[in-house]
């Protein structure tokens, strides 16, 4: 079980999985999280917690774009957790906290994989500050 998800999820029902951990759930960093990074509508507090657990908070207009909800392994708790598309661009729009390179690696390992960049650019469009750093790494990464 991962303690620290169920704590969050525990005591943020709308806690959602984002950026480097998002990303090494999908395999697409070779980054090790040192903490979980979990989203919450901006304008909520983040609650104290005993885990390694570090809280961001995403504009509630768009806090439910490319979010899912996951059975946390070894236990029924559910929590939640951003697609891989959804996660690349808050990466690429949050670069200054994940860094460039790790957006633009995982981009890279997700057009391995067959990932489409017209989903990308479509989820980017809704989002603040994602599209251009994303059009620009596409056009390099292509």
């Amino acid at each position: 079980m991962d303690w620290d998800q169920i704590e969050a999820a525990a005591r943020r029902p709308e806690a959602t999985i984002c950026l480097i951990s998002a990303l090494a759930h999908y395999d697409l960093t070779d980054e090790i999280p040192d903490a979980l990074s979990v989203a919450i509508p901006r304008g909520m507090r983040a609650p104290a917690t005993e885990g390694a657990i570090r809280w961001h908070r995403f504009d509630a207009t768009t806090f439910d774009l490319g979010r899912d909800q996951v059975v946390i392994q070894g236990s029924s708790q559910l929590i939640g957790l951003y697609s891989a598309e959804r996660t690349i661009v808050d990466c690429f729009r949050l670069r200054s906290v994940v860094g460039y390179e790790v957006a633009r690696d995982a981009t890279k390992e997700w057009l391995r994989r067959g990932g489409n960049p017209a989903e990308l650019m479509s989820i980017a469009s809704l989002l603040p500050r994602g599209k251009a750093p994303l059009l620009q790494a596409l056009d390099v990464l292509a």
